[in-house]
């Protein structure tokens, strides 16, 4: 089980390290790079191809600004790529949102809200899981986890306010 993370800037790390720590947790092996579409577009190709040829099964994405990263990844491959928009400049992250969703037909990129590295990696998770049986029954124990908390914390609200 192995995955990609690549980055625009290491000035993204920062939102990016949660989805780390989460694909590392479910034991999936992460290749992280930092290679701008813009400035190091040979380095990031050469590194795509690594991706098609090592078994990564799943690339994230993660860029600001004018966001080209996740699709020029999405352009040199068939894995799924799934971008995480950042934020940064005057516009909060929605200058990045709107570039990673509005792909070409042909070439998709799943992408997850501003800043959600970690949404990012549940979703490779859940991609991986469909190959995985250990990454499913992981995540379906994370998510009656979640549950149990969620309702916890309901049980709680109403003892406080009746």
């Amino acid at each position: 089980m192995r995955t990609a993370i690549v980055m625009g800037s290491t000035s993204d790390l920062p939102k990016l390290e949660p989805a780390i720590e989460i694909l590392k947790e479910y034991g999936v092996k992460v290749d992280v790079r930092c290679l701008s579409a813009h400035r190091a577009h040979a380095g990031l190709s050469e590194f795509i191809k690594e991706a098609n040829q090592n078994g990564t099964e799943v690339i994230i994405a993660a860029a600001g600004m004018a966001a080209a990263l996740p699709g020029v990844v999405a352009s040199q491959t068939v894995l799924p790529v799934i971008g995480v928009p950042i934020s940064g400049s005057t516009l909060d992250g929605m200058d990045a949102l709107l570039s990673i969703v509005q792909m070409p037909p042909g070439i998709p990129v799943a992408t997850v809200a501003i800043n959600g590295g970690k949404n990012a990696a549940h979703l490779a998770l859940q991609i991986m899981a469909v190959k995985h049986e250990e990454l499913r029954e992981k995540l379906l124990s994370f998510r009656q986890d979640m549950e149990v908390s969620a309702m916890k914390a309901n049980e709680e609200v109403i003892a406080k306010y009746q």
